[in-house]
C-alpha cells in the first residue's frame, strides 16, 4: 500500500510535487478552504484530494509537506498544530520552504510540542516535469523516516546534520544563484543609465561569454518570479545575520527584487521601466 501525503499548498511547486507523488501511487491530500480557484484547479489537475478540515487533512497521513512562500511557513505550522496535537498517530511534518535555519528552528518549536516529528527540508530546482524532479534535501534527527518518499518519483536526499542543515543548504545555493542574477541585473541597469550598456555587452561577449549566456537566460526568466524571491532574500539575510555586511547584501537584493517585481506588474511598461531596460540591453 502506498504512502499518504498531505501537501500545503497548491502553488506550482506544491501541485507539481503532489502530481508526481499521485502518479507514482501515493495518496495525496490538500486543504482548499480559502484558496483561489486557480489553486483548486491545480490541485484537481494534480490528483490531490480535498480534505474538509485540518484534522481530516492530517488523519492517517504519513507525511505533511509544507510548500509555501517563506513568510507563510510558520503560520501554517501554527494553523495545523491543534489538529496534530489531537491525533494519536501523527504524520512526520516536513517544512520544505525557502526559510533560514533560524526560521526552521522556530517552526520546529511550533510542531514538536504536538508530538509530531519535525524534519527540515529544502527544495533546489523547479517543479517536477517529465523526466525531471527537483532535489529535495531533508535533515534533522528524524530525516531518515522520510526515505520512502524517494520511492515515488521525487529526488529525495537525506543529508547529515541537525534541523537547519537542509535550510542552510537551500539558502546558500539560492544566495549564489539568485544573488548573482540580481547583481547582474543591477549592473546592466547601471550601465544603461550611464550610456555604456552596449560597450558592456560587447566586452562580456568577448571576455565572459558563459557569464553573458547565463545572464541572457537567467534575467528574463526571473521577471515573473521576482515577487516570490523577495521573501527568500530576506530569509537569506536572516541566515547570514551573524555577519552583518553579508546580511546587508541580501537585504538590498530583496529590495531590488521588490523593485523589479513592481516593474513587471506594470501593464504598459513605460520607457523608463526597469524590465524594459533590461530587455533592451540584453537584445530581447
Amino acid at each position: 500500500m502506498g504512502i499518504t501525503v498531505a501537501i500545503m499548498a497548491q502553488g506550482t511547486m506544491g501541485a507539481g510535487v503532489g502530481k508526481r507523488l499521485h502518479e507514482r501511487g501515493a495518496s495525496v491530500r490538500t486543504l482548499l478552504s480559502g484558496r483561489s480557484e486557480a489553486s483548486a484547479g491545480r490541485a484537481r489537475a494534480a490528483g490531490m484530494e480535498s480534505a474538509a478540515d485540518e484534522r481530516e487533512l492530517l488523519s492517517g497521513a504519513d507525511y505533511v509537506l509544507s510548500i509555501l512562500p517563506p513568510d507563510q511557513a510558520a503560520g501554517l505550522a501554527s494553523r495545523l498544530a491543534p489538529a496534530l496535537q489531537s491525533l494519536r498517530v501523527k504524520p512526520v511534518y516536513v517544512d520544505c520552504n525557502a526559510v533560514s535555519p533560524q526560521t526552521a528552528e522556530r517552526i520546529a518549536a511550533i510542531v514538536e510540542p504536538t508530538g509530531a516529528a519535525f524534519v527540515d527540508g529544502g527544495i533546489i530546482g523547479g517543479p517536477p516535469r517529465e523526466g525531471y524532479s527537483p532535489a529535495i534535501y531533508a535533515s534533522g534527527p528524524d530525516a531518515e523516516r522520510t526515505k520512502p518518499i524517494a520511492d515515488y518519483g521525487i529526488d529525495w536526499r537525506i543529508i547529515e546534520g541537525p534541523v537547519g542543515a537542509a535550510s542552510g543548504l537551500k539558502m546558500s545555493y539560492a544566495g549564489i544563484t539568485k544573488g548573482t542574477t540580481a547583481i547582474a541585473a543591477a549592473m546592466l541597469l547601471g550601465a544603461a543609465r550611464f550610456g555604456c550598456a552596449e560597450a558592456l555587452i560587447a566586452e562580456l561577449s568577448s571576455s565572459q561569454q558563459e557569464m553573458l549566456s547565463r545572464m541572457k537566460r537567467g534575467i528574463p526568466g526571473m521577471y515573473d518570479k521576482a515577487y516570490r524571491w523577495v521573501g527568500e532574500m530576506e530569509e537569506i539575510s536572516d541566515f547570514l545575520d551573524a555577519n552583518a555586511p553579508s546580511s546587508d547584501i541580501y537585504k538590498g537584493i530583496a529590495r531590488l527584487y521588490a523593485f523589479l517585481a513592481a516593474a513587471e506588474a506594470e501593464g504598459q511598461k513605460p520607457d523608463d521601466n526597469a524590465i524594459k531596460t533590461l530587455d533592451r540591453v540584453l537584445g530581447r
